[in-house]
């Protein structure tokens, strides 16, 4: 009576029930649960007969569009595991990656064929597969995707291979700062489980439009890429992060639930449509990827009515160990102290395991006082298998039965867990912890700050000191003083940074996530960091 837990069997129940239902709407096209069925069945056969078995792995270097939806579903229903590769890399790390993940195949959008082409000699792929896109001609020499999924004989049954639900389901790489990127091996069970949290906690229902603003590439959307189809959704797909574009897709398709880093709910919320418009929609959004400011939360919720839903969580965890729940008691709070409660990382998710913050030097539950600081570590349903092909790593950070995620936290009286700093990030400022994090939220506050990084930088008398690193909005005119004076008149003084500099952007991630490493680079060369 056993069954397996996967995702993949969502796509089942969807076809079997919703079968004339809007399962995808990608620019112009449209697929019917049905029609989604059939392709990722087709995608199946086709890599079946090009002789990827089960236990092969298949690298997928695709924007957000129905060909990457697919792409999961149908590499994964034959038991072999999808490596979704993040094409905002840089063509090194791509290399090692493709060669350290023994991927056999690449489906890989025209787009980055350029990229591939240079890396093609360095590369163990046997099968490219490439997604022809309008008005970019291929680099690379590979079958099309609409040609070889074609090919296929629509009587032939779809390989029903056994599934281990303990068995790796796609490897997913984190992106390398200081060493190369690591494979962070997630089971089919990892991702059932973290799929049912957002199911849960995310409140996805039948209805639900979710439009991917969040790359299918990073810890396979977070879950979303199959909760959406085990409620029955639709899924929106975007190519690409683009503000207004985004607004006009609110309106067009009537989107209820969105997901996104918080830079990408920055850039909505100062985007000049963003007040004009009117939505019909209660429009949801989850936030994660870094510590969201109260403020930035506030003015999401001001400008464009969001409802939004504070999780954490890292690759290595499926994504989600924790989320902002949502008490009836905070509704007689003040608009800013909802905004406090919600920027909280919060308590764990239903289905995930245990996530506690521990003590650094004895390993003991840190008290529930909002001040103590230590780690948090977390085990349980959602935490990865291993690094692949990296057992040292591994060991590293699994210890002792616990995942150690290298996040600096307290807990409140209420069990509420809430991030100071990544370890790497904190400041320690003449033996003073300071958080940079808590300086960035005082920041979002100013009406001249568009972003923020607050990073530590070297100095004589202190060790190192915190520095701001800022992006002013549109036509604002103040001054380096005025932002410290601000600071200073806003928290401990010792805490306000001791410098600032305006610059245009700040480095990031492809899916929103400073890079606070580059900008430290910057100050430390030749000089030891204190921490």
């Amino acid at each position: 009576m056993f069954a397996p837990l996967t995702p993949l069997d969502w796509k089942r129940r969807a076809v079997k029930y919703y079968p004339e239902k809007i399962a995808v709407i990608d620019e112009e096209k449209e697929f019917t649960y049905k029609e989604f069925g059939k392709r990722t069945d087709k995608l199946a056969i086709a890599l079946h007969n090009a002789g990827v078995q089960k236990g092969d792995h298949v690298a997928v270097m695709l924007p957000n569009t129905h060909y990457m939806l697919e792409c999961f579903y149908g590499i994964c229903q034959l038991g072999a595991v999808m490596v979704p590769l993040n094409y905002r890399l840089a063509s090194k790390d791509l290399a090692y990656i493709l060669n350290h993940s023994d991927a056999k195949a690449l489906i890989v959008d025209a787009e980055f064929g350029k990229l591939i082409e240079d890396l093609q000699g360095q590369l163990p792929i046997e099968t490219y597969i490439v997604v022809s896109v309008e008005g970019c001609e291929s680099a690379i020499q590979g079958m099309d995707y609409e040609e070889f999924i074609g090919e296929v004989d629509e009587a032939v049954e779809v390989p029903q291979p056994d599934i281990d639900e303990n068995g790796m389901l796609t490897l997913n790489y984190t992106s390398g700062t200081t060493s190369n990127p690591k494979g962070v091996m997630l089971t089919h069970r990892s991702n059932y489980m973290n799929a049912a949290n957002f199911l849960y906690h995310l409140n996805v229902v039948h209805d639900d439009v979710y439009l991917h603003t969040l790359p299918m590439f990073h810890a396979n959307g977070w879950g979303g890429i199959w909760a959406l189809t085990a409620a029955g959704g639709t899924h929106v797909c975007l190519r690409k992060i683009d503000p207004p574009l985004i607004l006009e897709l609110f309106e067009k398709h009537k989107i209820t639930l969105l997901c996104g880093a918080p830079t990408v709910v920055n850039m909505l919320v100062n985007e000049p449509k963003a007040k004009e418009l009117k939505l019909t929609t209660n429009l949801r959004m989850a936030t994660a990827g870094a510590p969201p400011a109260a403020a930035l939360i506030a003015r999401a919720q001001q400008i464009l009515n969001l409802n939004m839903m504070h999780v954490y969580g890292l690759t290595e965890t499926s994504p989600f160990i924790l989320y902002s729940e949502w008490k009836k008691e905070f509704e007689s709070l003040s608009a800013d102290e909802q905004a406090t409660i919600k920027a909280r990382q919060g308590i764990e998710l239903a289905f995930n395991g245990e996530t506690k913050v521990v003590n650094q030097e004895d390993g003991k539950e840190v008290a529930w006082n909002g001040k103590e600081l230590g780690e948090i570590v977390t085990r349980g349903n959602v935490v990865m298998a291993g690094y692949y092909k990296d057992p040292v790593k591994t060991a590293e950070a699994i210890k002792d039965g616990w995942f150690y995620t290298g996040d600096l936290a307290v807990t409140y009286p209420d069990g509420y867990i809430e991030i100071q700093d990544r370890i790497k990030d904190m400041i320690i400022s003449g033996g003073e912890n300071i958080s940079s994090t808590e300086i960035e939220g005082v920041l979002y506050k100013h009406p001249d700050i568009l972003e923020v990084a607050v990073i530590a930088v070297p100095d004589e008398k202190w060790g190192e000191v915190p520095k701001a690193v800022v992006v002013l909005q549109p036509g604002a005119e103040v001054t380096e003083q005025d932002i410290i004076d601000y600071t200073r008149s806003n928290m401990a003084h010792f805490k306000a940074p001791k410098s600032i500099e305006f610059v245009e952007s700040l480095p990031k991630t492809a899916t929103g996530k400073l890079q606070k490493f580059r900008l430290r680079e910057m100050y430390w060369q030749g000089a030891k960091k204190v921490n």
